[in-house]
C-alpha cells in the first residue's frame, strides 16, 4: 500500500505508549490520523500534535467503537490502516492463596470474561468494524487492496508467565484471529497481522526506574540483544512497514531482541 498524504488511519490506544508512537509514525508517512482512546487528557493533545483527531472511544462498547469509526470517517474518509493497541485486563492466578481462610480461592470466571473483553472481543470487534467500511470502498492499487490492520498481542502469547492466566491467553487468542480473519478477508483485500512486542520503554514501564531501580536494571539484562527494552519508536517502525508492505499478511511478528521470558 502506498502509505500517501491524506490517507485515513485509526489508532486506538493512541494517547500513549505504542499506540501514540505510531499514531506518530503514520503522520509522519502523511496519514490522518484518528486516535481512538478513553484518556480525554491526553488524546486531544496528541492528535494537535500530529495533526490528526481524538476520539472518546471504549474499545469494549459496540456503540462507542461504531460512533469512533464513524466520527473519525466523517473526518478523514475510510481509514485504509487501522492499527489495534488499546487493551484492559486483570492479573490473577488460575488458584491464589487465601491468606485470611488458609486455603486456595479460583481467579472468578468474570476477570477472566474481563480481560477476555478487553483483549480478544475488542480486537475483534475494532477488526471487523474498520474491515466493513474498507471492503465497502474502492481498492487502492493494482493488487485490490482495501486496508491493513495490525493488531497487538504480546510474548506472553507464546511465554505467558504466572500471574498472566487472563492476558497470555487472549493474547494468544488475538494471534489466533490473525490467519482466518485474513483468509476471510482476501477477496477484498484486506491484510491482517499482528505484532508481539516484548518489554518495551512505554510509560507504565518507564514508572518503575525510580521506583525500583534493581528490578529495571533487571528487565534490561534479561534482554538478549540489545541490552535494553525496547523503544516505542521501534514497535512503531515495524508497523509502518507492515502498513506499507502489500505481501505481508496473516503473520504475528515477534518484535523482542530475542527474550523468552521465564514462569516468573
Amino acid at each position: 500500500m502506498k502509505l500517501e498524504d491524506g490517507l485515513g488511519a485509526v489508532v486506538t490506544g493512541g494517547a500513549s505508549g505504542l499506540g501514540l508512537a505510531s499514531a506518530r509514525a503514520l503522520a509522519a508517512e502523511g496519514l490522518k490520523v484518528a486516535i481512538f482512546d478513553i484518556d480525554t487528557e491526553k488524546g486531544p493533545t496528541c492528535a494537535e500534535e500530529i495533526g490528526g483527531t481524538f476520539h472518546h472511544v471504549d474499545i469494549t462498547d459496540e456503540a462507542s467503537v461504531e460512533d469512533g469509526f464513524a466520527a473519525a470517517r466523517s473526518a478523514h474518509g475510510q481509514e485504509r490502516v487501522t492499527i489495534h493497541c488499546a487493551m484492559t485486563s486483570r492479573r490473577g492466578k488460575t488458584l491464589g492463596w487465601d491468606k485470611e481462610n488458609g486455603r486456595y480461592k479460583r481467579l472468578s470466571t468474570e476477570d477472566y470474561a474481563y480481560g477476555a473483553e478487553g483483549i480478544l472481543v475488542s480486537s475483534y470487534r475494532i477488526a471487523s468494524h474498520s474491515a466493513l467500511g474498507m471492503a465497502n470502498s474502492d481498492p487502492l492499487n493494482d493488487d485490490g487492496e482495501r486496508g491493513a490492520i495490525v493488531l497487538t498481542a504480546s510474548v506472553a502469547a507464546q511465554d505467558g508467565q504466572i500471574g498472566q492466566v487472563i492476558y497470555g491467553s487472549c493474547k494468544s487468542g488475538v494471534n489466533g484471529l490473525v490467519l482466518p480473519m485474513a483468509r476471510d478477508l482476501m477477496d477484498v483485500g484486506i491484510r491482517v497481522n499482528s505484532v508481539m512486542p516484548g518489554i518495551f520503554a512505554t510509560p507504565l514501564m518507564l514508572g518503575m526506574k525510580d521506583r525500583n531501580p534493581q528490578m529495571w536494571d533487571q528487565l534490561n539484562a534479561s534482554v538478549s540483544f540489545p541490552k535494553r527494552l525496547g523503544e516505542p519508536e521501534e514497535f512503531a517502525s515495524l508497523i509502518v512497514e507492515i502498513a506499507r508492505n502489500t505481501y505481508i499478511n496473516g503473520h504475528q511478528f515477534r518484535l523482542d531482541g530475542a527474550i523468552r521470558m521465564p514462569p516468573r
